[in-house]
């Protein structure tokens, strides 16, 4: 079995690997766990009157801190005797996702939900909205339980 661990360093990413551990998979389960990193937008850039070199710094900063996430993310899985690899994929998370997934031929999505209200994800559009809407293979959203 193959599972992609979307994830992004929030807690909801955290519900999502710990969701992952806490079930039973076959011997052979590889899990790919992936961040994408948006790329600052060169329209953007444009519109601050040019290329701004501290978009490059920034750029970095985000792959870096998104390395590390993944990294972490996947030793905890080899440390529970999960075979794991780590990625950082530049792009729109919501077609970075599906496609990743297309490519690697995964057998299911594992991401985790921001709870956003409908009208925060009719402004910001929803990434686990889209990915379940369109990848090729079963999504699980993993959600964390509200407070009471």
């Amino acid at each position: 079995m193959k599972i992609l661990l979307a994830i992004d360093g929030s807690k909801f990413s955290q519900a999502a690997l710990e969701t992952v551990i806490a079930q039973a998979h076959p011997a052979d389960t590889e899990v790919r766990v992936l961040h994408v990193v948006e790329p600052p937008s060169l329209l953007l850039s444009r519109e601050m009157g040019g290329f701004d070199p501290t978009m490059d710094v920034i750029w970095d900063e985000e792959k870096k801190h998104a390395k590390a996430v993944v990294e972490k993310a996947a030793e905890s899985l080899r440390s529970r005797g999960m075979k794991a690899t780590a990625d950082v994929e530049p792009g729109n998370p919501k077609s970075a996702i599906i496609d990743a997934a297309n490519k690697w031929h995964a057998d299911l999505i594992v991401l985790g939900s921001h709870g956003r209200s409908a009208v925060q994800r009719f402004l910001m559009g929803s990434v686990s909205e889209a990915v379940v809407r369109h990848a090729h293979c079963s999504v699980e959203i993993v959600r964390i339980p509200a407070s009471h």
